[in-house]
């Protein structure tokens, strides 16, 4: 088994594309090692000092560190997530949720909504993804987009740019209504 590894915009995060689907569909990030509790292969990965966050994709893991050079952790990193393949272990239980629709909106503003999640689900994601992260639509109000940065774009020197300079600016030359975008 061969495992890429591509560096991300935070220099604090690793990507690492196993070449093989890791989550089919969703994603999944724990931030501690309880979060990581759920998944045999996060809580390997917590284990390896340094370790402060992992977020699984469909075709690849990113790994947060807090210090120390990735010259010394990536030999751990790589063997665990290579162990874990070879087992043939799941990355997570089966009735892991896939969907978070618990975002907040009005009901007279679903229309727009509905818009800027299609957006975000056709031009934000993949961009981010292919950076090892993720974003998800948590809600509007006042013309105002609330969304929440996963993976490596969680704690990501760029990502107020990426969200003031990118998606805002796609947003309101679409969504004419939309003033500002918040990270949550």
């Amino acid at each position: 088994m061969f495992i890429q590894t591509e560096a991300t915009p935070n220099p604090a995060t690793l990507k690492f594309l196993p070449g093989r689907s890791v989550l089919g569909a969703g994603t999944f990030e724990a931030r501690s090692p309880d979060e990581a509790g759920r998944s045999p292969l996060a809580a390997r990965l917590f284990e390896i000092d340094g370790v402060t966050g992992v977020f699984f994709g469909s075709d690849f893991v990113t790994v947060t560190k807090a210090g120390g050079e990735w010259a010394h952790m990536k030999p751990a990193i790589l063997g665990a997530i290579m162990e874990h393949f070879v087992s043939g272990q799941k990355i997570l239980p089966d009735e892991h949720e896939h969907g978070e629709d618990d975002a907040f909106f009005e009901s007279k503003d679903a229309g727009v909504v509905d818009t800027i999640r299609e957006l975000i689900e056709t031009r934000v994601r993949p961009a981010v993804a292919n950076d090892g992260g993720d974003i998800t639509f948590r809600g509007y109000k006042d013309g105002v987009v609330f969304l929440a940065m996963k993976g490596s774009c969680s704690g990501c020197p760029s990502s107020t740019a990426t969200l003031k300079n990118g998606i805002e600016n796609l947003l309101r030359h679409f969504v004419p209504d939309v003033v500002e975008v918040r990270p949550v």
